[in-house]
């Protein structure tokens, strides 16, 4: 049953969407009910049909988890969970499509599996409207989605007695870690945007961390820029100069290396293959080059690469679910090197710009 799953699977990834046109995006409450409502018939289809019930149940079991996900964190990399979730909902219907109904409850079935075939066209027309939605963002006006934390940047106002102010900006491994939880009552702000490449993320230097006022940045990106084919040299430009931008307005740069990846997961789906897309080849000489840069800079090198990767050169299998993004221990892990690097740049204090030699 498991190779089944996974033959529907690769078939699927390969396949584009066809016959459905982007539709209306939802809203929260109606693509909830909707997703609830999908889940309810893959368990209601399941019972009736005896044969569909083992094969069937861990792509509900993983519909049911993204729907869970995108509730728990509305700020998710949405597109990429929907875009699960789809594939999963369309392999348990064309799985249904091979299997024989029970004679006796034939007419149900039939009902049960066109109501589910309808809802999840209008799941698919709403994942098309939300990635038509990320398309339009991506290559409109607002490229680097400076508007993401406009309203939050403002309600911010000025540094006042709360301590040293610290920004984190990052991508969706920042996106996704819920500072307040790990640093307790310390004035830390998230500017982690999911999906962005560190052009991107120079472009909101300014606005989401250098307008704050912060004591000190951490920054940590380029595992993207990696999957996305950014050569290396425009990845350290960018790094560099998203230090230099924070290090001339006397905020302190703290420079974290590039996250170690897995494949430990990929024997269940194609997607958690990640060194294919991110070679521990290239993050070892990313993070090199960050190292030497920071200690000529005068730079605090953050190293989250050494306090997670296992003896095999990759992300330990206990600090993240997917080979990519950290668990709740790999945010531990996280904050706890993060805490000690914060905490000596702090003491420290900022440097003076170093001007290079002509």
């Amino acid at each position: 049953m498991r190779t089944i799953r996974l033959v529907l699977l690769v078939i699927l990834l390969l396949v584009q969407p066809a016959g459905i046109a982007v539709g209306e995006m939802l809203g929260r409450p109606e693509a909830e009910q909707l997703m609830h409502r999908i889940s309810d018939l893959l368990e209601a289809t399941r019972i009736v049909m005896p044969e569909l019930s083992r094969a069937g149940a861990p792509l509900q079991e993983t519909f049911s988890q993204g729907a869970k996900t995108l509730a728990a964190s509305p700020n998710r990399n949405q597109a990429g969970v929907l875009y699960r979730m789809l594939l999963n909902a369309r392999a348990y219907l064309h799985l249904s499509d091979t299997l024989p109904r029970p004679s006796a409850f034939a007419e149900d079935i039939e009902k049960q599996l066109g109501s589910l075939r309808l809802s999840i066209q209008r799941f698919e027309a709403h994942f098309l409207a939300v990635l038509d939605g990320s398309d339009r963002q991506a290559l409109g006006g607002d490229r680097d989605n400076f508007q993401r934390y406009q309203d939050d940047n403002r309600r911010a106002g000025p540094v006042q007695d709360e301590g040293p102010r610290v920004v984190f900006l990052g991508d969706s491994i920042t996106d996704g870690w819920s500072l307040e939880q790990y640093f307790t009552g310390r004035p830390f702000y998230n500017r982690g945007i999911s999906g962005q490449i560190t052009g991107q993320m120079l472009g909101r230097t300014m606005p989401d961390v250098i307008n704050l006022r912060p004591a000190v940045m951490v920054v940590l990106g380029g595992t993207n820029d990696l999957a996305r084919g950014v050569s290396d040299s425009t990845i350290r430009s960018n790094l560099e100069s998203i230090g230099m931008l924070a290090e001339s307005a006397n905020v302190i740069p703290i420079m974290a290396s590039v996250l170690p990846v897995n494949d430990y997961r990929a024997g269940e789906h194609p997607r958690f293959r990640r060194t294919i897309l991110r070679s521990p080849e290239r993050i070892a000489g990313l993070n090199q080059w960050l190292k030497t840069t920071c200690s000529s800079r005068g730079w605090m090198f953050l190293d989250y690469h050494s306090a997670m990767v296992d003896a095999d050169g990759r992300l330990r299998q206990d600090l993240s679910d997917d080979g990519l993004h950290p668990n709740e221990e790999g945010y531990k892990t996280m904050a706890r090197v993060a805490q000690e690097a914060i905490d000596s740049a702090l003491r420290v204090g900022p440097r003076r710009p170093r001007r290079r030699s002509r």
